[in-house]
């Protein structure tokens, strides 16, 4: 790679073919888990899956959707572990996949000059896009772990590599 256009294409390319498998993963998971159990905590402590797909994609639309691509998104944090609705399946996974495919559209929009640009808000410790990228992706590659113990809780496995 000889220039910045030529690796912010590569980061770009390799960083939104990751957020889709991590969508794909989590989608694997909950078609996986019998509906009856997709919102129902397995411990006194901690979330359901379901409230955990409703997380990742209040934090997508947040960080990513308003921050960056400027949606208008307005995020209600605690409506994610808290919503009493158990959503159907097909819509809650259909909400979260939108979600992936916004954050890989806008990803894919950046290049070089777009991934280095401030972030202006108190991200720390980002310090640009790129970086708020990086941690969505860790943060939703967490949460997946997460789901994974949850599922094994339940009784039901995945049966799919974590790469």
């Amino acid at each position: 790679m000889s220039n910045p256009a030529e690796l912010a294409d590569q980061i770009q390319d390799e960083m939104a073919g990751y957020f889709e498998h991590l969508g794909r993963r989590v989608e694997k998971m909950v078609r996986a888990l019998p509906r009856e159990k997709l919102w129902v905590k397995p411990f006194s402590f901690g979330n359901s899956i379901g409230h955990l797909v409703l997380h990742l994609t209040g934090n997508l639309n947040h960080y990513i959707g308003a921050e960056i691509a400027g949606t208008g998104y307005v995020r209600e944090r605690p409506v994610e572990f808290s919503d009493p609705t158990q959503y159907p399946t097909e819509d809650l996974l259909g909400r979260f996949q939108e979600a992936i495919q916004m954050v890989v559209r806008t990803l894919k929009t950046q290049g070089a000059t777009g991934l280095l640009a401030p972030m202006t808000k108190e991200q720390q410790p980002v310090h640009n896009r790129f970086g708020l990228f990086l941690v969505c992706c860790a943060h939703l590659n967490n949460h997946i772990g997460q789901m994974a113990y949850l599922m094994h809780a339940h009784g039901h496995g995945s049966d799919e590599r974590s790469w």
